[in-house]
């Protein structure tokens, strides 16, 4: 808009120092005249006083000026919090209302920005804020009204802004809101032990709240059990770790009466079960070039407490030498196979052979040891193969292979051990570095001895020539069993013929026996990572993977058939964005994964509340609205106010009128031009001239 302003204003001649000292000597001069009040003295004072004026130059200035309008900014809540209940309907009428009756306003702008959800950031609002500031000029910004609940996370201590700051909230005063607070979880426990965690249940809101509340508390979807919580207190809660991999725990709180939502009542809780130190029996039955391969193996881990024994003189050979010079202690074989068997977490034998050191009912308790939930690893030579093996006794009920036969048991002879087509999907033996693939033998080196056996049960998972098992795993009864016919794997940790993966062959064993979650040959695992649920179905089946049944939090339910993925897996992947515990089942085994909310600093205060803005507003001037709960928001009326005014008040809010402009075009009259100044001031002089000569 342009308009024009005309005003006074002066164009000295001289620097204003200058004039300032010729009106202090006029008025010197006048000093002695008014004191003696001789006549002509006014005279001179208008004769000075116009001599001063013509120096000063005024002049009459029109200035041709165009007005710029004011720019008020609304930002628009649309974080999380923000869409509870009717709060976006109520803040989309509320944002149509407040831009139609910015539009009635004269000389005002209005741009409007909206506040994502941000993640794990909280709401950013004041960041949307500053943002939108930097295309805005200070000189021109009549005011910033928000449409937000309050719960912002980026409040700075003083505004960033010279201008009124008004919050419009949904709803009304008062609101109350009930949260579950986790205070201390641990994210390990020892399989076997119990764990705590810390909690503590908040009633926001609530003056002096009191009394307790309900809590229901599930382990991997089993049966929930209740425990009562003192509000505002921490309560512990003990969980048992019963597995080693995650366990999901998901405590939930019961809702308060009058609460704004029960998105916050409800914490998901992942703790990994692993393993304490773990005790390894290792039974060399005599020594042999292989023998140090399981000990630097066993030794290298150090979560492995080993206990090794090796044979030196079986009892036949009896030469008189005195036992304090065959060993620095005798072989304990009641304290270890008896009194302390269940102790151990895995057993080795090394080329053992049943000499008469282990009596039959030992061996029957290793047996009763494996089915009632132990692990057995068995590396066999020739001695596999004779009168002496350990197939012939008690403990040949649990090993998934026998001797082939009564001759030609032993075989000798270069060949490279292959894995076999169900290798290719056991996590033992799937992806070995230099494997062999369908079109090309394997890159490591060679084996010269192996045992020909019968496999009775389990998988095998590594070959021979012409197929012979080499390498079998079983589950016996809750326990398992690792049979390895061939003594000479010991070749790969030395670099003969190019090495092998000796060491990662033999770990992946021996943490398959003990359980090891990653190296489950038949298993279901559910995971979340950047808000999707991938489910992992692995098997030794090669038939297409059955469908999966995925349960989400709020109890909807996905059928769909997971994608081959190579090396026994199948995986299907889902969008997770619901917090809670997640389930998938595939008709067999069920997983489980946890959820936590997108945004935990934004569900923390589900109320609306303008608490944490009362800095900013009282900073400003502005003032905090509530649009009520009906279907027509209330909100305030639009004012533009002069500087320095209240900028807010009842039933209204106020956007200040800057009135910033530019001047297009300016014109300037003298008002005492010199001829006019020169005859005034000859005029004066002559009336005080003939003054004082009368």
């Amino acid at each position: 808009m342009n308009h024009t302003i005309a005003g006074l204003d002066f164009a000295p001649v001289l620097p204003l120092w200058l004039l300032g000292a010729a009106a202090v000597l006029a008025l010197l001069a006048l000093l002695p005249a008014a004191w003696r009040r001789a006549r002509g003295t006014l005279w001179r004072a208008v004769t000075f006083a116009l001599i001063l004026l013509a120096l000063a130059n005024p002049r009459l200035v029109e200035e041709s000026r165009e007005t710029r309008p004011d720019i008020a900014l609304l930002v628009v809540d649309r974080s999380e919090s923000a869409t509870l209940g009717t709060r976006p309907t109520q803040i989309e009428a509320a944002r149509r209302e407040v831009e139609a009756r910015a539009a009635r306003l004269p000389e005002l702008e209005l741009r409007t920005v909206e506040v994502p959800e941000a993640g794990n950031q909280g709401t950013r609002l004041f960041t949307a804020i500053e943002r939108a500031l930097a295309e805005i000029p200070r000189a021109r910004l009549a005011g910033v009204i928000a449409l937000t609940d309050g719960q912002a996370h980026d409040i700075p201590a003083a505004a960033p802004f010279d201008a009124p700051f008004h919050a419009l909230l949904p709803g009304r005063p008062g609101e109350t809101d009930r949260r579950l607070r986790v205070i201390e979880a641990p994210g390990f426990g020892i399989v076997g032990r119990e764990v705590e965690i810390r909690v503590a249940v908040d009633d926001l809101g609530v003056p002096n709240a009191q009394g307790a509340a309900r809590l229901n508390i599930r382990r991997d979807g089993e049966a929930p059990r209740s425990e009562s919580v003192p509000i505002g207190r921490d309560h512990r809660i003990a969980v048992p770790i019963q597995r080693g991999g995650p366990t999901v725990v998901e405590i939930e709180a019961e809702a308060r009466p009058g609460e704004v939502s029960t998105r916050n009542n409800r914490q998901v809780i992942t703790i990994n079960g692993v393993r304490d130190r773990l005790r390894v029996l290792l039974v060399s039955g005599e020594p042999h070039a292989g023998e140090r391969t399981w000990r630097r193996l066993l030794k290298a881990d150090p979560n492995v407490d080993l206990v090794h024994f090796t044979i030196l003189r079986p009892p036949e050979k009896d030469d008189l030498t005195p036992l304090n010079e065959l060993a620095l202690i005798a072989f304990p074989v009641r304290e270890l196979f008896q009194v302390k068997l269940r102790d151990f977490d895995l057993i080795v034998f090394d080329r053992f052979s049943n000499r008469g050191i282990l009596p039959a009912a030992y061996l029957r308790n290793i047996a009763d040891y494996v089915r009632g939930g132990g692990a057995l690893l068995m590396s066999t030579g020739p001695e596999f193969s004779g009168p002496v093996s350990l197939a012939l006794t008690p403990l040949g009920q649990v090993l998934p292979a026998r001797p082939a036969g009564r001759q030609n048991i032993v075989a000798e002879g270069a060949f490279r051990p292959r894995v076999s087509a169900l290798g290719f999907r056991h996590p033992v033996t799937e992806g070995l570095t230099g494997s062999n693939t369908e079109q090309a033998e394997a890159q490591w080196g060679r084996w010269y001895r192996y045992l020909r056996a019968d496999p009775r049960s389990g998988s095998t998972v590594m070959e021979g020539p012409d197929g012979a098992p080499l390498m079998v795993l079983d589950r016996v009864g809750e326990g398992r069993v690792a049979l390895l016919l061939s003594d000479h794997i010991w070749l790969w940790s030395r670099g003969h013929d190019g090495g092998g993966p000796q060491q990662e062959v033999l770990r992946r064993v021996a943490h398959w026996l003990m359980r090891e979650t990653e190296l489950e040959e038949e298993d279901l695992t559910a995971r979340i990572e950047a808000g999707r649920l991938t489910v992992t179905r692995r098997s030794l089946d090669p038939g297409p993977a059955p469908e999966v049944t995925v349960t989400a939090p709020d109890g909807t339910t996905i059928r769909a058939r997971p994608e081959e993925a190579g090396g026994g897996r199948a995986t299907l992947s889902l969008p997770a964005s619901q917090p809670g515990v997640w389930q998938a089942s595939d008709g067999r085994r069920t997983a489980f994964a946890a959820s936590a909310a997108a945004n935990p600093m934004e569900i923390a205060d589900l109320r609306a509340d303008p608490e944490k803005l009362r800095p900013l507003l009282a900073g400003t001037g502005g003032a905090a609205r509530f649009l009520g709960d009906g279907a027509a928001p209330a909100v305030p009326e639009l004012r533009r106010v002069a500087p320095g005014r209240d900028v807010a008040g009842a039933g209204w809010i106020g956007l200040r009128r800057n009135g910033d402009h530019s001047v297009t075009g300016i014109s300037a009259l003298p008002l005492l031009p010199a001829w006019l100044a020169l005859a005034l001031v000859l005029g004066a002089a002559v009336m005080a001239w003939r003054r004082e000569g009368r």
